[in-house]
Parts: structure tokens; sequence; C-alpha cells
């Protein structure tokens, strides 16, 4: 076995599957207002709050749909139909295969509707052998929630393993000079987590860069071949500025949603572990996600020749001038951040690790209020 499948855990009952599932409901219901929160402080604009919580939804409606698919794992349905298998090591969330597999139900999932019995007939006939025959309709149920998993799917809006980039019109800066923000979310197959980008780029080109046949394409392919969690902004970005001589990026973000730590569920170590054993927070409460965001901003303009008799523009991206550490993150700046219930931030209080210093700490309340330390 590798040391990647030993990372993995399946989770084979039916209790644990339910209580997995029930405590991202909770996380990705708090995560919108953790992006309010945000806006708040002034770390995103209307738009930047739009699209973030557009992403949110998505995860969690991902969840909803896999905690469909897996309502009554461990039970006898008739069918060898598996388990959720979650990294429970480097991320608390689904693996990446498990959104492979749902993009594939996905593109099934309306020929799979066209062959079941309606929800109102399963119903219908779970009251019948629930009366009739007092027997536990566990079959029926499994083709319920297997119905209810398809049209979660049918539906969309989910968060899949690649959402391809969009676009989103800010200003006209002059006559052919826009600004736009293109978006785009990757679920990052080596660390299993949903990554999501935001570029704000300036457009020189003569035709709109979201009515422009050519480079429009070429853009989101370019894009989505260079989002790996393994490349540093600094190289997406000047890989991006040298490929499009019309187009200068000049804000480029990533977030990074998790990891997930919860006793229950993942393997932590070091401080985390600490927090969560000392809180001995009741069920619901006992977790805490990690959010990361790296930024990088266009310090300055120059020009190079491009041809025989004319210029274009480069940027000149500014990196963390502390302790030469822009080198090593390849962003202008990073912000770590943790969003955890009162009981496990106490305990992360009591403890004073130093490696929380400089952490913003997101604290969601008993009635769901999240307030910013």
């Amino acid at each position: 076995m590798s040391d990647e499948k030993a990372d993995h855990k399946a989770l084979m009952d039916t209790h644990a599957s339910r209580r997995y599932f029930q405590k991202f409901e909770r996380i990705t219901d708090h995560l919108t207002r953790v992006a309010a929160a945000r806006a708040a402080e002034g770390a995103l604009s209307d738009v930047d709050v739009a699209i973030m919580t557009r992403y949110l939804k998505a995860i969690s409606f991902t969840f909803r749909a896999l905690s469909m698919k897996y309502l009554l794992v461990g039970r006898e349905t008739g069918t060898f139909f598996g388990s959720l298998s979650f990294d429970a090591t480097a991320s608390g969330f689904p693996v990446f295969n498990e959104l492979l597999v749902m993009a594939n139900d996905a593109q099934q999932a309306e020929s799979h509707l066209r062959n079941m019995p309606s929800s109102d007939d399963l119903k219908d006939q779970m009251l019948r052998m629930i009366i009739g025959e007092r027997e536990i309709p566990t079959k029926l149920q499994f083709a319920l929630a297997q119905r209810l998993y398809y049209e979660e799917l049918l539906q969309g809006e989910l968060f899949w393993a690649q959402n391809h980039p969009q676009v989103e019109w800010i200003e006209n800066l002059a006559d052919e000079r826009r600004r736009y923000l293109v978006h785009w979310a990757v679920y990052d197959s080596q660390v299993n987590l949903p990554t999501i980008y935001l570029l704000e780029l300036e457009d020189s080109g003569r035709t709109a860069l979201p009515n422009d046949e050519r480079r429009w394409p070429e853009v989101q392919a370019h894009l989505m071949a260079q989002s790996l969690g393994g490349l540093k902004l600094v190289t997406i970005a000047k890989g991006f500025d040298g490929s499009f001589d019309d187009l200068h990026p000049k804000r480029l973000r990533r977030y990074h949603v998790g990891p997930m730590y919860s006793s229950a569920f993942t393997r932590q170590s070091g401080p985390i572990r600490q927090v969560l054993e000392q809180a001995r927070a009741p069920e619901g409460e006992d977790w805490a996600l990690a959010w990361t965001v790296e930024e990088l901003l266009s310090e300055r303009v120059t020009e190079e020749r491009s041809g025989w008799f004319s210029t274009v523009e480069r940027e000149i991206f500014a990196l963390d001038p502390f302790s030469g550490r822009g080198v090593d993150t390849g962003a202008t700046r990073m912000e770590r951040a943790i969003i955890l219930p009162q009981r496990p931030f106490q305990a992360l209080e009591e403890l004073n690790s130093p490696g929380f210093g400089s952490v913003r700490k997101y604290v969601v309340s008993p009635q769901g209020r999240v307030l910013s330390y």
C-alpha cells in the first residue's frame, strides 16, 4: 500500500458517514459568513464576495450530493456500492477520485433518472412495506437516496474537479483598455482541497476579452493548465504575462479552503491536535478549518521590444520583502486563517501556541455568528 493510500480512510459506518456530512454542512454554511466578515474588514470587494460565495455554495452542494450517494453506507441494500473515501491526514476532505466519479455520474444522471421510479412512487412503496409487511424498506430507501443524488447532480452548480474560468467586467480604463476579474477553481488532486483563483487583469486588445473568439478560449486553456497547487503564483502570473501581449495581470489571488481538522475523523499532529484534545467539544463542534490566501501584486510595468517596430508591456511583480520569504512563497503576501467553534478557540487561547500568533481566527458562536480575532 502506498503512503498516499494509507492516508485515505473509508467511512464504512452509517452513523459515522452521516456525522461527517453533517459536520461539513455546518462548516460550509459558516464559510459564507466568513466571506462576509472578510468583506466587512475590507479584504474582499462586493464582486469578490459574490464570486467567493458562489464557489463556497458549490462546495456545499457537492457535499450534499455526496451525502445522498452514501446515505445508506454500511446498511444491507442488496448491492455493493462502496463508501466515501476521504483524506484523513492532509485535508479531511473527500479524495480527488470522488469528484471524478461524481462528474462522470453527472454526465449520465438524466438517463439514470429516466429509468428510475419517481420519488413519490418510491415513498409510496416504502409506506406499503412498513405498514403491510412490517419491514424496514432498506432497498427502497437506497433507491430513493440514489434518485436524490442524481437529481442533485442534474441541478448543477456543484464544485467539480475543474471549474473553468469565467470573466467579470470591472471598469473601462480608456477607449481600448478594460479591467476584468477572471475567476476559476480546481480540486487540487495533490492535497485533496478546493482551490479558488481570482485574477484581476487589464485588457488592451481591440476586442473585449469575453467576446474575443480567439483569445478567450486560449486564456481559459492556459489558466486551467497552470492551476497546480505546486506552482508559485509568480510562476503562474509570469507565464500568463509572457503568453498574452495585450493582457496584463495586475493582481492574482489563490484561496486554499482547508484542511479540515476533527478529532472524530482526521489524524492531526502538533498544536492543532492539542487544541482539539483540550477543547473536549461536543459532537458537531470538534473541528477547525484552515483558510489560506496567497496574493501577488504587480509593482510596476516595463516595456520590451516585440518584433522590429513595436513594444509590449511586461509586469514586474512585488514579492514579500520580509526575510526573503517572497522568493520562497512566490507571492507578495500570504495570510493564514482558521475557522473554529468557541470551545476549540478557548482551548487555542489557553495553549497560547506561538505558531498561531499571526493566524487570523474566525470564531463561530453557538448562534452561528462569526467573530474575527
